[in-house]
């Protein structure tokens, strides 16, 4: 199992704690975090955009020309796809690009993300992470003492508003609760702080 060291907030160390090989100590799957990616990747695309048809376009009613006798090409709608202003003939429609792996793929994925971290060593584990008062200031502190001046990941074992609004004006800090660890969150920073409690639940949905 691995074993890692325990900080509290101020940097100091507290103790030891094994972590689930289940969880962090696995090989990590590079295929399997791949299509987690992009399917992460593909449900945050808005799909959004339209474009209209030969029968969307206002204005068409009438035949531009009568069919036969002035020389040109005949045309029954100056709303055809070959006219200027006229319809588009297979447009992009609304849709939704969001795809889901199975569960298990899902999982697999994201215990190879932290299990990577781990090997890293790119994860600290901490006792707690609190703060009376939403501060900016105070999060910085914290993350000073605990040596993550790049992108940082803080996960909680549940929802603290004080740490969220703390770090809500650092760009490149994030913090989510143990039941919002995903693969894309985790791979896109360089540091996880994790809380005890949180790495706990985390094993216990994905052991």
């Amino acid at each position: 199992m691995p074993k890692v060291t325990v900080y509290n907030q101020t940097g100091s160390q507290v103790g030891d704690a094994e972590l689930a090989d289940t969880v962090f100590g696995i090989t990590p799957n590079e295929s399997v975090v791949h299509d987690a990616v992009v399917m992460q990747q593909a449900s945050l695309r808005q799909g959004t955009q339209k474009a209209k048809t030969r029968s969307e376009v206002r204005g068409g009613g009438a035949k531009p020309w009568r069919q036969k006798g002035t020389g040109r090409a005949r045309h029954g709608s100056n709303r055809s796809p070959i006219w200027t202003g006229g319809g588009v003939i297979f447009p992009p429609t609304p849709r939704n690009y969001g795809y889901k792996l199975p569960k298990k793929v899902r999982r697999l994925a994201l215990r190879s993300v932290l299990s990577a971290k781990v090997q890293e060593d790119a994860l600290t584990v901490v006792d707690e992470l609190s703060l009376d008062v939403p501060k900016t200031k105070d999060m910085v502190t914290i993350l000073s003492s605990l040596s993550a001046e790049q992108k940082t990941l803080i996960v909680t074992a549940e929802y603290n508003e004080n740490l969220v609004k703390s770090a809500n004006n650092l760009p490149n800090v994030k913090t989510l609760s143990a039941n919002g660890v995903n693969v894309l969150d985790v791979i896109h920073h360089d540091k996880v702080i994790i809380t005890k409690e949180a790495a706990e639940k985390v094993e216990e949905v994905l052991g």
